[in-house]
């Protein structure tokens, strides 16, 4: 079980990270074009993308593909978290209702599955695969 929650815990850093290029997309969409700030926000969103990919290649190969892709529509509630915390918009009913939606599919494909110790990563499964081959 702890082992489950780690792997949980590293997912929403992961997308925490992802996250942060919305937030720098959103900034530089309020510049002029090509000014050295549009540039500067568009840079760090490129560089958020780059580090988010990197990270995310090595998460995905210790966790199940249904784990990990549902814990990812998690940016839904931390998109709605930052645009409240940085540029102020609202929450409305029906962004509370969608993210309650999100959670919960998260949490039963998350507590769903197979046991612990019987779990495959990809990379497991895609060694597995290899030596039926060789």
């Amino acid at each position: 079980m702890a082992e489950k929650v780690k792997t949980i815990v590293k997912l929403q850093i992961v997308v925490l990270i992802y996250t942060f290029a919305s937030i720098f997309a959103k900034l530089a969409s309020g510049e002029k074009l090509f000014s050295l700030s549009f540039c500067f926000f568009t840079g760090m969103e490129l560089l958020v993308l780059f580090l988010y990919a990197m990270v995310w290649q090595q998460v995905m190969k210790k966790t199940e593909l249904t784990v990990a892709y549902a814990n990812r529509e998690m940016y839904l509630l931390w998109s709605l978290l930052w645009a409240v915390v940085f540029f102020q918009n609202k929450i409305t009913f029906f962004n509370v209702i969608g993210c309650i939606f999100v959670i919960i599919g998260t949490v039963l494909i998350t507590s769903e599955g197979t046991p612990e110790d019987t779990e495959v990563s990809v990379a497991d499964r895609a060694e597995g695969e290899k030596g039926k081959w060789n």
